[in-house]
């Protein structure tokens, strides 16, 4: 069975499975299922281009979030997936080394670009590669490197994905940013307002200008620029949605243990665990109305996102169960 490149595709799981009587449980994705409350936006939002002023005030906010000196360090684009497209784009043709497994997207898009994409297991495996691609946290494993080992990479160019580092700040490389190292940051996945697009890269100016050039004029919607700047500048909100995530994801660790599976890994924004009939179960789940992750390449291995509330993880506990 051919199996999806990424989670959320509800028409692809209509397609093979129906649509589901009690409606679909999207647990496919890593995306916060308590998503920051929209602000009222102004008609101007709406209605004119994208401003300097409120692009600039989306830089401050997230300089604030990440913790940089300056609004100069942060490029907004039309989500973190657009950054990853673009940055192939911007430098020659070359080898590229891609610590994995990891988010497939690094590898096509380098690939796509020209380059010679040799993936490896371990960063002391990138040793001498000019481009070094680590994700961290890593997905789908959660796999957390230091920030230390990460900064103290030698290439020419360094791009560390942080899609979700919001649920660990203290492992963002940000404070150690050097020249020739890009950031990469998802706004949607903790904020929960992935159909918003909205993410950022982070580096010396010098480092983000070509990246700017690739991306072209009025990147980001005014109403992303607006909501942006509102929830990056929300710490009490972003405190309190660290805590629940946390607790959900212990909460979905111990029904997924009662299912006979094990989790291998993960964050607080989606859990990955293993099971000897995974396949099966995915296909169980899917017919219930549950849509999980899984992996062509790893058939052992299924992802699940946060259940929204009690209701749904005890639904996704009846479909568990034989």
């Amino acid at each position: 069975m051919t199996l999806p490149l990424h989670g959320g595709d509800l028409a692809a799981a209509e397609v093979r499975w129906g649509r589901p009587s009690a409606g679909w449980l999207d647990l496919s994705t890593g995306v916060n299922p308590w998503p920051y409350p929209l602000p009222p936006l102004p008609d101007s939002a709406w209605h004119r281009l994208p401003g300097t002023a409120e692009e600039g005030a989306l830089r401050r906010a997230a300089a604030y979030r990440y913790r940089l000196p300056g609004a100069d360090f942060v490029l907004p684009a039309p989500g973190s997936g657009a950054l990853i497209q673009a940055l192939p784009r911007v430098y020659p043709p070359g080898p590229v080394a891609v610590v994995g497994p990891t988010y497939g997207e690094h590898a096509r898009a380098w690939t796509a670009a020209g380059h010679e994409v040799r993936p490896v297991e371990s960063l002391a495996a990138a040793a001498g590669a000019p481009v070094v691609v680590v994700v961290n946290p890593n997905n789908p494993d959660g796999r957390l490197l230091s920030p230390e080992a990460v900064a103290a990479t030698r290439c020419t160019l360094l791009v560390v994905d942080e899609a979700f580092g919001d649920v660990v700040p203290e492992a963002s490389v940000v404070p150690r940013l050097r020249p020739g190292m890009v950031v990469l940051r998802s706004f949607g996945k903790f904020y929960g307002l992935a159909g918003l697009r909205l993410g950022f890269a982070l580096g010396l100016p010098a480092q983000l200008a070509p990246v700017a050039t690739a991306l072209g004029p009025w990147a980001v919607s005014g109403p992303a620029l607006a909501v942006g700047a509102k929830a990056l500048a929300d710490d009490g909100w972003a405190l309190a949605t660290r805590a629940h995530l946390a607790a959900m994801a212990s909460r979905l660790d111990a029904v997924l243990g009662e299912a006979g599976l094990t989790v291998v890994g993960g964050t607080t924004l989606f859990r990955l665990a293993r099971h000897p009939e995974a396949g099966t179960l995915w296909n169980r789940l899917g017919r219930a109305g549950i849509l999980v992750r899984s992996f062509a390449e790893r058939p052992g291995l299924l992802r699940f996102g946060l259940p929204g509330s009690e209701a749904e993880l005890a639904r996704l506990s009846q479909s568990l169960s034989p």
